[in-house]
């Protein structure tokens, strides 16, 4: 069986082969889909979310958060 490697060495290479190819496919993959799997959230929750932190910290006062809140949900 050439070179004395016998029927274990000939697996060994199929398996050398195989992990090499899962390894650059996994780093491929990494590589072209590192922006597109992080998705933004959608803008409604962003505003939503900062009309949230304004009115906790004071900045508005109650009457001004439900007519913002109001308009935001109307979109």
């Amino acid at each position: 069986m050439g070179m004395g490697m016998g029927v274990a060495g000939g697996w060994f290479m199929w398996i050398f082969w195989i992990v090499l190819l899962v390894l650059l496919v996994w780093g491929l993959r990494a590589a072209f889909a590192g922006g597109s799997s992080t998705q933004a959230p959608p803008a409604q929750d962003d505003a939503l979310d900062v009309l949230k932190r304004r009115y906790a910290s004071g900045e508005i006062d109650q009457a001004e958060f439900e007519q913002k809140k109001h308009d935001l949900q109307e979109r």
